[in-house]
């Protein structure tokens, strides 16, 4: 395994593995024996970097979400986990009832919602302080100053180490950077957002499009901040890359998906890896480092995801990927 540091304060700074493992569908999806062993396998080839959110899986069988971090409380006690894995979560896209949505009925970030969304987080996973926490989806309704003040307090009273912000606008980003740093708080560090090889069309409405995708925008913010560490959702595009099953959508839909998916082929070919470890490898050890949020159901579809960490590519082979349009 291979680690990077995310944060930049030493008291609160961490060393994670490069591959990141998502819980979300753990505990509804996922059985518990199934999730387990996936958990095992992860932290036995050295991964230490665990993510979540208190809405996860709300959408599954009527549940309002919790349940990816109860189970993962029930795994680290069962299994004496400590302080060497770090386990994120999210707050502000819980619904509020059963039966709604983000979309429609969050919880959203006011100060009361980040104080008591935190604390019900860290029951859930067994632990006495969260060590990564993200602002999941932006609101709108509450003031960011509010927001901003809310999570930082949390890093000032030990209940939280880092922050960390998804589903954002860039631009909300920095103002809420900036207002944390005037204010003498911590302020977010770490990026969430989808990322990966192939690119999105900018044309097609979607919510994911607007703020969950790390465009040129938010690639660029992250490369004038190189403190900030990324961590890229859905990297593998639920199995889009190589699943019949599983096509591409319309915001993949262009001249030059393609020539692209060719060329992660060629890499493959060149390798004896998978078209999925290439994007993985593509991703690790890009000039912005990213860290890739990966998810299994199985421990085998683990492996391989985990065998990409160790795939080196040659200057040749990103030349070609990164040249392709």
């Amino acid at each position: 395994m291979k680690y990077r540091t995310i944060g930049t304060d030493p008291a609160t700074r961490r060393e994670v593995s490069v591959l990141s493992l998502g819980a979300m569908l753990m505990g509804t999806q996922t059985d518990e024996e199934t999730s387990f062993a996936i958990l095992d396998r992860y932290v036995e080839a050295g991964g230490t970097f665990i993510d979540t959110s208190n809405n996860y899986a709300f959408w599954v069988d009527g549940t309002q979400g919790g349940e990816s971090e109860a189970l993962l409380g029930r795994w680290r006690r069962s299994r004496g986990i400590g302080s060497e894995v770090v386990i994120a979560t999210k707050l502000g896209a819980r619904p509020l009832a059963p039966g709604t949505s983000f979309v429609d009925n969050a919880e959203g970030l006011s100060a009361q919602v980040v104080r008591e969304s935190a604390a019900a987080s860290a029951q859930r996973l067994g632990v006495d302080r969260i060590d990564l926490l993200y602002a999941h989806i932006e609101d709108r309704a509450t003031p960011l100053e509010e927001t901003v003040q809310a999570f930082g307090e949390l890093v000032r009273d030990g209940s939280v180490g880092l922050l960390g912000v998804s589903n954002h606008r860039s631009w909300r980003v920095e103002r809420a950077r900036n207002l944390a740093a005037a204010r003498g708080l911590a302020g977010y560090e770490v990026l969430q957002y989808h990322h990966t090889y192939l690119r999105r069309r900018t044309d097609v409405p979607s919510r994911l499009a607007q703020t969950g995708t790390a465009g040129p925008d938010l690639l660029s913010y992250a490369e004038e901040n190189p403190e900030l560490a990324l961590v890229a959702y859905s990297p593998l595009l639920a199995g889009g890359y190589t699943r019949a099953d599983k096509p591409l959508g319309v915001e993949l839909d262009h001249a030059g998906t393609p020539p692209r998916q060719e060329a992660l082929k060629q890499v493959a070919a060149q390798t004896g890896g998978t078209v999925n470890q290439v994007v993985l490898a593509w991703l690790i050890g890009a000039a912005l480092p990213v860290i890739p949020l990966v998810g299994a159901s199985s421990v085998a579809q683990l492996d391989e995801s985990l065998a990409a960490v160790d795939l080196d590519l040659t200057e040749d082979q990103r030349a070609l990927l990164d040249a392709t349009n």
